[in-house]
């Protein structure tokens, strides 16, 4: 049975990681720093092409990749959170569907959709639950331009 403490904990990480997507597809990338990561975060996005590193590199690579006029609406839809609490600390595993909608030119849009698995370790700081490591694991991409080999 979960302690009170246990239960407030699961909820707190459950809200850090939708919190994290909505950053994402509301392009507030800045907010990632003090809302989200760790200043010592460690994040590998390269299942999909993207970069891997430290906070500095990682918010680099989101503001220049996921710019509106390269991706006007993406939708980070995430589902099966699980959490193992380890007092102060804690690992995870959360489902996320990825609908993208990428501007290929000419007006035109073309919409693509990635399934994968963010693999998390998080942190308890003094100001609350944080992220401190990343993974996105492949589960399978659908409808990718052809120019993306994943």
């Amino acid at each position: 049975m979960l302690t009170t403490q246990q239960l407030s904990d699961r909820f707190e990480i459950q809200d850090l990681v939708f919190q994290y997507a909505d950053l994402i597809d509301s392009k507030q990338i800045e907010r990632l720093r003090d809302d989200i990561f760790t200043a010592d975060v460690y994040i590998d996005y390269s299942v999909f092409g993207g970069s891997v590193g430290d906070l500095e590199e990682t918010l680099t690579f989101l503001k220049a990749s996921l710019t509106s006029e390269l991706f006007p609406h993406s939708q980070h839809l995430n589902a099966n959170v699980q959490v193992q609490l380890q007092g102060d600390t804690a690992t995870g595993r959360v489902m996320c569907f990825n609908p993208m909608e990428m501007n290929i030119g000419e007006d035109k849009t073309h919409t693509f959709f990635l399934g994968l698995w963010y693999v998390d370790e998080y942190r308890r700081t003094d100001q609350g639950w944080r992220i401190c490591r990343r993974e996105e694991v492949k589960s399978w991409v659908f409808n990718t331009p052809d120019f993306m080999n994943f």
